[in-house]
């Protein structure tokens, strides 16, 4: 299979998945799609990981955590321009072939910054604050990594982004965690 057949197949399954839409669930992906309306869960969770761990250890964790979010939007930014890749809704072929559009904006999606920072700021937050060994934090981790699926499930839906934009922006965001996580708990061993 080459690299047309490839990003034919992206085109393809990305219509098929933002063929499954309805009047009630197009007001819920363009609600998960909304970085503003998440602000209050963002300021749930810093709260959530300065009273578990403190404020000097919470305070490490927190400014990872958006190193983390930091990386992932430039990263995103600088490969955006490098590839080129147009936004569903801006590719001939996806408009000619009824892609339900709900978002529009922007001009290059490869990959995506709304599912590299989502997956990036759970993998990071999660993995960092299991250095309080108290708590496994189990719980915490599914229903964060319920939400930042449904936040890049989202970006399909909206017509903002192919398949495998979502998909490269998770691993992105995980590799980015996994990464920010690490220096977290150098610092937290080295300096607590």
């Amino acid at each position: 299979m080459g690299w047309q057949e490839i990003l034919r197949f992206d085109q393809d399954i990305t219509l098929w998945i933002n063929g499954f839409h309805s009047e009630f669930m197009d007001f819920v992906w363009i609600w998960l799609s909304n970085i503003p309306i998440w602000i209050p869960l963002y300021v749930v969770i810093i709260t959530f990981i300065i009273r578990r761990l403190g404020w000097r250890k919470g305070g490490i964790v927190v400014a990872c955590i958006l190193l983390t979010v930091t990386f992932c939007s430039l990263f995103s930014y600088y490969i955006k321009e490098l590839t080129e890749r147009l936004r569903p809704w801006r590719d001939a072929y996806m408009m000619e072939h009824a892609l339900h559009v709900l978002e529009e904006g922007g001009k290059y999606s490869f990959f995506s910054a709304h599912s590299a920072n989502t997956f990036g700021l759970v993998t990071c937050g999660y993995l960092a604050l299991r250095v309080d060994r108290r708590f496994n934090y189990k719980g915490y981790a599914v229903v964060m990594y319920v939400w930042a699926t449904m936040v890049a499930v989202s970006r399909i839906f909206v017509g903002k982004h192919y398949l495998g934009d979502v998909i490269v922006g998770i691993c992105v965001g995980i590799l980015a965690g996994l990464l920010f996580a690490w220096i977290a708990r150098k610092l937290l061993k080295r300096y607590m």
